[in-house]
């Protein structure tokens, strides 16, 4: 094992796998031989795309800790240097729907990540969040959430609330932990899947655990925790040949499981179009699509959901309180090239 290269608290390693080690997991490879790091660290550096195998053209990133290596590979391994434990201020420009003394409603961008986490140490919405309220921010999130109390996926693009004070934080974890089922709030999407359910709308009810191999993902597995997404069709899309190819729903939450969406969806044999994580295998279907249709999902580059409903309760004084956010730009160019299907 060797230290190839350093800058400041950042290093690159490389282990070559010797005849004794062959065939054992990449984890446990690295875990005896880089003593100085957890197997913890060593399992975020590989699931964050720091490990590759050294081979021509090019590396291959190894995203798997249970990959099993063979003797002779040649592995480099990145470890960034470390984050400050909390997160700074930055000037990043926030799309405020609504703003009091107690919350603050954004309309999140794609591609932006909500909090800090392995790979997104900076740039976060809680880096803007910081910047805008100053010390406001509500602390019973940590250090790294401030004010947080639900997420919105990377590219999903929509409505989100966030606590500017204890008070807020508290009635809304306690209104996002009920999801309307005896309170006011409502979290609803808009959905583009492949295919048309064969009802105009339904429920599924279906648990949620972690990918019992893939651990990035999501999946629907007995045990999981519970939930339910009710949904229901609002328009559908011909393909090139005239037949539906795809429709667009709207989706309501009575539950807020990671990916959640994303999992019914796919689990009921409609995938959100873009999905590379949920619906890869519906990616043929893109030829069905009329011309303009497909340049606008290939220029997609991401899952097709947008966060277009939220209203809760104002945690200061009960005031029932709306909003709704028209289709981003990306999405209503996807919308109007599927309605014109030749």
């Amino acid at each position: 094992m060797s230290v190839m290269e350093s800058s400041g608290q950042a290093q690159r390693f490389e282990v070559t796998v010797t005849g004794d080690e062959g065939t054992a997991r990449i984890d446990r490879v690295l875990a005896a031989r880089l003593p100085s790091l957890s197997r913890s660290r060593l399992k975020a550096l590989i699931l964050g795309g720091s490990v590759a195998l050294k081979s021509e053209p090019s590396a291959t990133v190894i995203r798997d800790p249970a990959y099993h290596v063979r003797p002779g590979d040649s592995i480099t391994i990145d470890v960034p240097e470390a984050a400050p434990a909390t997160p700074a201020g930055e000037d990043i420009a926030l799309d405020i729907v609504h703003e009091d003394d107690d919350i603050i409603v954004i309309n999140k961008p794609r591609g932006l990540v909500v909090h800090p986490a392995n790979g997104h140490e900076t740039g976060t919405l809680v880096n803007a969040l910081i910047a805008h309220c100053g010390a406001s921010l509500s602390g019973i999130g940590g250090v790294k959430r401030p004010g947080i109390v639900h997420r919105l996926d990377k590219d999903t693009t929509g409505l989100m609330v966030v606590a500017k004070n204890d008070l807020a934080h508290q009635s809304l974890t306690a209104q996002f932990a009920d999801h309307g089922r005896t309170g006011p709030m409502q979290r609803g999407y808009l959905a583009f899947v492949w295919g048309v359910p064969n009802r105009s709308r339904g429920t599924v009810d279906a648990p949620i655990d972690r990918h019992p191999h893939a651990r990035e993902k999501m999946a629907v597995r007995q045990g999981g925790r519970e939930a339910v997404t009710h949904w229901e069709i609002r328009e559908t899309f011909a393909g090139r040949d005239g037949k539906p190819v795809a429709s667009l729903l709207s989706c309501q939450l009575e539950t807020g499981r990671t990916h959640q969406i994303r999992v019914h969806l796919a689990h009921i044999g409609h995938p959100l179009l873009g999905d590379a994580v949920y619906g890869p295998h519906f990616k043929t279907k893109a030829s069905q699509l009329g011309p303009e249709a497909q340049a606008a999902l290939a220029a997609l580059g991401r899952q097709a959901l947008h966060a277009y409903l939220l209203a809760l309760e104002h945690p200061r004084g009960g005031e029932f309180q709306r909003w709704e956010q028209a289709l981003p730009a990306d999405l209503t160019v996807l919308a109007d090239s599927l309605s014109r299907a030749l």
